[in-house]
């Protein structure tokens, strides 16, 4: 999955200046000939080490449950355990 993504990612870059070129053209007929994945829609944000798809922070690039290991573990700096 992860690797479906990156390919995704790759699709979308290449054909943005061609999709944004059609768009201001207003030529959807021609929008609507390039390839499903080269909509930006069709991403996803995933977790960087594990891939998850669910409960993505996007502050730090990963999911929840990888968050919360790294914190405990002090890998993130700057994050720490709140307690009251």
């Amino acid at each position: 999955m992860k690797a479906r993504e990156v390919k995704r990612a790759n699709t979308v870059a290449k054909y943005a200046e061609k999709r944004k070129a059609l768009k201001e053209a207003g030529d959807y007929e021609g929008l609507q000939k390039l390839p499903k994945n080269a909509s930006p829609v069709r991403m996803h944000n995933r977790c960087k080490l594990t891939g998850r798809p669910k409960g993505y922070m996007r502050t730090f690039g990963l999911s929840r449950v990888t968050f919360r290991e790294m914190a405990n573990q002090g890998l993130i700096p700057g994050v720490r355990k709140a307690s009251w």
